[in-house]
């Protein structure tokens, strides 16, 4: 199962309305539809090929991460963190403020930031979402990341708090 997220703040219409064209097209080229399950905000555009709700409780998030072999998703620190505690690939389509997307263009800043990182893929725009989306299969996620932080950090942390 693909787990797409938008966040709950804002809708993306823009990288959701991909999402369903692509299912469509997958499921006329292989004869069944990929199975996708989106959570879309308050969004405008109404999917028809995908399963959605606009809004998920926090267990059923967890849930969804954790069961999917792909997580598809706007730019923001909470789904991606979300998937590389879970290990799995995430491919992060930044929304944009010039668009209406945003407020700024922190997403930009983010996708830029975790490019090449093992387990996350970047499409820049809607032009670049099909084909990373054709390409789920074959993504590779990185090794889970610890919920903590290590034991070094705290430590530096200690250190530094001490000698303030």
């Amino acid at each position: 199962m693909i787990f797409v997220t938008v966040g709950t703040q804002l809708a993306f219409d823009r990288m959701v309305r991909v999402i369903d064209e692509w299912a469509d097209r997958a499921a006329i080229a292989d004869g069944s539809a990929p199975e996708v399950f989106a959570q879309i905000g308050p969004s405008e555009f109404v999917p028809k090929h995908i399963e959605h709700k606009a809004f998920i409780e926090p267990t059923e998030f967890a849930e969804r991460a954790r069961a999917a072999e792909a997580i598809v998703a706007h730019a923001g620190m909470g789904s991606i963190l979300t998937a590389l505690s879970y290990g799995k690939p995430i491919v992060i389509m930044p929304r944009r403020a010039d668009l209406g997307e945003q407020r700024n263009d922190h997403q930009l800043s983010t996708a830029a930031r975790f490019k090449g990182r093992p387990g996350v893929f970047v499409a820049n725009d809607e032009t670049e979402l099909p084909a990373i989306l054709d390409s789920l299969k074959d993504l590779r996620a990185a090794e889970p990341i610890p919920p903590f932080a290590s034991p070094s950090l705290i430590k530096a942390i200690r250190d530094f708090i001490d000698a303030v």
